[in-house]
């Protein structure tokens, strides 16, 4: 009988559906130990799911049903980041309401997810976009306004004129849009932004706190940027204003050649001498058509000099100051002091301006004087610093700074506070309202959720507008008898109109999965304190040190509210590797080498497709996609299917007892499986399976001892064909709920080793023997091998160095 995948995937989605078979149990009424196991939910396009996402979305999958099977109650949930750019612009040039587009889109991804076999309790489906669930995003930003985190400021942004809305740096490449490809120009604009620098200090120390993988937590602490430094004020040649710059080596102040400031610092305004503006307004203008990620990124160092000069504070000495666009001026105070001996950007700078350089750092023996020496050395050419090493020069030169008023010691960062608007449609409202008298007001909690209404012209005005702006039903704001207003000042109040960024869902989602239905919090505190943190979250590692970032945020200000028990969101973080197209590139829709997974499972099945993405290699690694390796998995399932039934569908599987070999192997197969699983090396747990399954094929009997549990090993992998022969083998329930098979450690244990032979401390010969075999046993196995009896040459044996199942070494005097 062959393998019918179409009817029996079918058959066992359905019967796990009505059943709700992988429905969590409710947090107040179970004692089962919690796991909560999650994945980066997706976006909702209209290009629907891609292999790549299966490479995700599998591993949780494996894990949640190990897990159960050991007992847990596994919360493994799914929904969608529904709101965001690509949306709107969908609507705007369909003319389809991007409520609709994301409806469907929905629709089709869920589809995709069940077909696959997936084992997530849709009962707790969530969507960003759905007002039950936005109301409690507006809640927590009524939360951030309260503590004072959420504040609204000039600050220069992505601007794109054709879009007409601002964009994330991420969203911004080579100076244009990443949807569409449009110009992109810095413009300041006014924003809502978030305080997340007020939790920088935590945000580095409570990375202790998790097991994530060393390059992401690197990631985090070189995003966060925490540095040691001064502050230090140079005055400025024929004028009464002053440069201020933040440096971490206040103690290469002598060697320093010239200064940088942001294209967009305000000093250029009034110190740029008239001989010099036209290059500097045309510089300005080029710097603001680059995104920050860009300029960071560029590796040709462009800048002009502004024919302004600085006084060194130190030296007295006349310091040239130039504008460059790889000054940022949301870094420090977007001015830089130049010290090209010992700097390498700096060097390359003055490389390419023909600038002096000036050592006063002594560089140890044979370093090349062609390059900045950036190790540690002694101060030279540096007047009362002359002698002193690093950190007492580093000392001695803050002390100075102090002493003569011109700065003081600080601590920097890199991270700057967080951009939160945007001026488009298709996000959250903020629940704000503005009145004639300047205030700014949270609606109260019973107005929530403040409604997206349905507009019928999504797009932004050219003056950045966002499209609320033009609704007068949804401007005018009359409840404000609840803000303790008077009359009149509260018939003038207008709705905020920027909506939120697609990252304020996504940075609390995961409590609401602890409490879905629940229309009183957005998540009840004793449900949380059970299920949080995320034990296991498994993502793209793009979002290293955006949305994780943010989502440790806002976890961080509801734990000091005492809104949730734990101030960490996720305990275990792990980072699937890309699946390459056939043509070497990530997967991607834009370069169109995407594989449909819909298309692949209506040939080969859910369990193949599943099986194949995870034997593909390591689970963090990238793996080329290759069609041809589907076969060799398809041919193990279908073996596995023979071993159990034969052509009429009848079991095969007896009552025999299995070979002590066999068992042996069994044994060996649960511990590695389950081994394999935990640490989430499932290619090696599929080759561990194969090897067994090949084992059973060697033996004339079909044992029921070996084939059940094997079927049990089988199920988080091909959970639909388990499912069907664990039926056939007469079994009740589902094998997906059956405990986890247990191992006897005694059989899981070599009782023949390998010994490598050593003479006099070389190795002549390998033996296999008996793990607990006597010195005389393996002594006399030792000298049948040609290669020691050769080394031995016949000479007595002085001592024997024998420890059983490990070594045996022969000392033969010369």
């Amino acid at each position: 009988m062959a393998y019918d995948h179409k009817s029996i995937d079918s058959k066992w989605q359905k019967k796990w559906d009505d059943a709700q078979a992988f429905k969590t149990e409710d947090a107040r009424q179970t004692k089962k130990p919690k796991y909560y196991a999650l994945d980066m939910f997706p976006y909702p396009s209209g290009y629907g799911l891609h292999v790549g996402h299966l490479a995700s979305y599998t591993p949780t999958d494996i894990i949640s049903r190990y897990k159960r099977a050991q007992g847990f109650n596994v919360l493994h949930p799914m929904g969608y980041d529904s709101f965001g750019l690509p949306a709107e612009q969908f609507a705007i040039q369909t003319g389809i309401h991007p409520a609709e587009t994301t409806e469907k889109a929905i629709a089709s991804f869920r589809s995709t997810l069940k077909t696959m076999g997936y084992s997530f309790d849709w009962t707790r489906e969530v969507s960003t976009a759905d007002p039950k669930f936005y109301k409690w995003t507006q809640f927590i930003f009524e939360k951030l306004f309260e503590k004072g985190l959420a504040y609204q400021k000039d600050a220069p942004v992505n601007w794109c004129p054709e879009l007409r809305t601002v964009l994330a740096n991420d969203e911004v490449i080579d100076g244009k849009s990443e949807r569409g490809g449009h110009p992109v120009i810095k413009v300041p604009m006014k924003q809502w932004m978030l305080k997340i620098t007020d939790y920088a200090d935590r945000l580095i120390a409570d990375l202790d706190k998790v097991q994530w993988p060393d390059r992401t937590v690197e990631a985090q602490r070189n995003w966060i940027g925490k540095s040691e430094g001064a502050n230090v004020t140079f005055a400025l040649e024929g004028s009464h204003e002053t440069l201020e710059i933040f440096t971490t080596r206040p103690d290469t102040l002598f060697g320093v050649t010239f200064m940088v400031v942001s294209p967009e610092h305000p000093v250029l305004k009034t110190v740029v001498p008239a001989s010099h503006q036209a290059a500097v307004q045309a510089y300005q203008k080029s710097a603001a058509t680059k995104s920050d990620v860009d300029r960071k990124a560029a590796t040709e160092k462009t800048g002009v000099f502004t024919g302004a000069y600085a006084v060194n504070p130190f030296s007295g000495k006349q310091v040239p100051i130039w504008t460059a666009d790889y000054v940022m001026m949301d870094y420090g105070t977007g001015a830089i002091m130049a010290v090209p001996g010992h700097d390498e950007r700096d060097f390359e700078f003055a490389q390419a301006f023909k600038i002096p350089v000036q050592r006063v750092l002594e560089a140890k023996a044979g370093t090349s004087g062609d390059l900045p020496f950036t190790g540690d050395g002694n101060l030279v050419n540096s007047d009362f610093l002359n002698g002193l090493d690093k950190p007492a020069a580093i000392k001695a030169a803050i002390a100075e700074i102090e002493k003569r008023k011109i700065g003081t010691k600080v601590t920097q960062y890199k991270l700057r506070d967080w951009l939160f608007s945007r001026q488009r449609y298709w996000g959250e409202p903020f629940p704000l309202v503005h009145f004639p008298n300047g205030d700014v007001k949270t609606v109260p909690l019973n107005e929530l959720p403040v409604l997206l209404p349905n507009v019928a012209d999504y797009k932004p005005s050219e003056k950045g507008e966002s499209p609320l702006a033009r609704d007068p039903k949804f401007l005018a704001y009359e409840g404000m008898a609840a803000a303790g207003l008077p009359a009149a000042i509260a018939a003038g109040g207008r709705r905020e109109t920027d909506t939120m960024p697609g990252s304020a869902g996504s940075s609390w989602y995961f409590l609401r999965y602890c409490d879905p239905h629940n229309d009183t919090a957005f998540c009840d505190f004793e449900v949380q304190k059970y299920w949080m943190p995320v034990d296991l979250y498994v993502g793209g590692p793009e979002h290293s040190v955006g949305h994780l970032l943010y989502a440790r945020f806002w976890q961080k200000v509801l734990f000091d509210a005492g809104l949730v028990s734990h101030d960490e969101p996720f305990f275990k973080l792990a980072h699937q590797g890309a699946v390459l197209g056939t043509d070497g590139a990530r997967m991607s829709k834009s370069r169109g080498n995407v594989i449909n997974p819909d298309e692949l499972r209506a040939q080969v099945g859910a369990d193949v497709l599943r099986t194949f993405v995870m034997f593909l290699g390591p689970m963090s690694a990238d793996k080329p996609w290759q069609d041809q390796g589907i076969g060799g998995v398809q041919r193990f399932l279908d073996r596995l299917w023979r071993a159990c039934v034969d052509e009429n569908g009848v079991i095969v599987a007896d009552d025999s007892k299995p070979s002590d070999e066999l068992n042996r192997l069994l044994h060996k197969t649960i511990k590695k499986v389950g081994e394999d699983i935990e640490s989430m090396s499932f290619n090696t747990a599929i080759s561990a399976l194969m090897i067994l399954l090949n084992e059973v094929y060697r033996t004339p009997a079909r044992p029921r001892a070996v084939l059940a549990p094997l079927l049990q090993l089988v199920a988080p992998f091909a959970p639909h064909m388990a499912e069907e022969l664990w039926e056939k083998f007469g079994q009740s329930g589902f094998v997906s709920n059956v405990a986890w098979p247990k191992f006897d450690s005694a059989l899981t244990v070599d009782s023949v080793v390998s010994i490598g032979v050593q003479v006099n401390g070389k190795v002549r010969g390998v033996i296999e023997i008996d793990k607990e075999a006597a010195e005389a046993d393996a002594l006399a196995k030792a000298l049948e091998i040609s290669g020691v009896q050769n080394a031995v040459g016949g000479k007595p044996i002085d001592k024997v160095i024998y420890k059983a199942g490990r070594i045996l070494n022969l000392i033969v005097k010369n």
